[in-house]
């Protein structure tokens, strides 16, 4: 009977196993890129540890239910209160198990690090990320370039993200090529990523952010070779790309007016097609998370920035006007002063 039960649940749940990851195609379990294939591993080991104490508490919930079926003579005992063997198994198995997740926990927290750089033989390539309302910005600060909802990069090329926002937080989220990141603004987040094989994997915010967020979808593309990626950067700045949009430079004005949304509510449901930038303004994106930042001193992030030069401009702007305003008073105290020695002649 026991043997009969127990082969009915495991093919129960063999079926039940299968089914749900026939789903799973195009997720964290149907990973493309070296950060989602150890996620995947981290997600399963976790997974059959606590596996570990539910799968033994239904098969003996099940058990004692059959056991101690009316009709069947066991011994009734009304005073018992204790059993050192049980007390010991209750015990020791979960914590035996916290200690191996606490473990495992501690090595791939720094393992799987969003701001650790890949290890690889290639060079990364530095893509600056901005979450509008509802569409995503990328901008290839080494390469000059910036496209809207659409993410390119080679295969076996690891990628550096800077990730900051316009306004409403949002969570930057590629599930099968890894972890997911927020993106804030006046901040900047960052996260690493690599593809392993080419395709085309669909990216999305994770953090609700209004009734856009449903639109706040993108593709990220990894080329086959590096020379099909060149040839596409070469195409965005030649503005030759058929069929896309191509909107000139990313300066602060193209900026602005990409950030702005229509507040009718019948537009807020239509996505932002993908458009292309062939050239940038530098330091574009540093200039539009510090302006969240006032005017709260000169840091060392400024640096080579239009903001920080702007600032200087400014400081000495408003020190000239001190300076002025100081001599003004100063010379009205005298006239004040003199005015007052006269009356006292008087």
């Amino acid at each position: 009977m026991i043997l009969l039960l127990t082969r009915i649940l495991s093919k129960v749940a063999l079926a039940l196993m299968v089914g749900l990851l026939a789903g799973c195609q195009g997720g964290v379990l149907d990973p493309k890129g070296q950060v989602g294939i150890e996620e995947k591993q981290l997600i399963i080991v976790a997974t059959l540890l606590m596996l570990l104490v539910v799968i033994p508490v239904i098969f003996m919930t099940l058990y004692f239910a059959w056991k101690y079926r009316e009709g069947r003579d066991e011994i009734y005992e009304p005073k018992w209160s204790h059993s050192t063997k049980i007390e010991t198994i209750v015990w020791a198995i979960p914590i035996i198990i916290v200690i191996i997740l606490g473990v495992i926990t501690w090595k791939s927290t720094h393992a799987l690090d969003p701001y650790k750089p890949l290890k690889s033989d290639k060079d990364h390539i530095n893509v600056q990320v901005v979450s509008m309302n509802w569409k995503w910005l990328f901008i290839y600060p080494d390469l000059g370039i910036a496209s809207v909802n659409e993410l390119r990069f080679p295969e076996n090329v690891p990628v550096a993200f800077q990730l900051s926002s316009e306004g409403i937080m949002n969570s930057f989220f590629i599930p099968q090529l890894g972890s997911q990141i927020y993106s804030m603004a006046g901040m900047v987040t960052k996260l690493h990523l690599i593809a392993n094989e080419p395709g085309t994997f669909d990216g999305y915010s994770a953090n609700y952010s209004g009734a856009g967020f449903t639109n706040m979808k993108f593709k990220a593309i990894a080329t086959e070779t590096q020379a099909d990626f060149d040839a596409w950067v070469a195409g965005v700045k030649a503005e030759s790309i058929a069929g896309s949009i191509n909107n000139g430079i990313l300066d602060q004005a193209s900026y602005d007016a990409l950030a702005e949304y229509d507040a009718d509510p019948h537009h807020k449901h239509e996505a932002t097609p993908v458009q292309y930038y062939g050239s940038i303004k530098p330091g574009i994106f540093m200039d539009n998370v510090m302006k969240f930042m006032k005017d709260h001193g000169k840091v060392e992030l400024l640096k080579g920035t239009t903001f920080d030069s702007q600032m200087i401009h400014d400081n000495s702007a408003h020190g000239e006007m001190n300076h002025g305003e100081m001599e003004m008073n100063h010379e009205s105290s005298e006239h004040t002063s003199d005015d007052m020695h006269m009356e006292a002649d008087k």
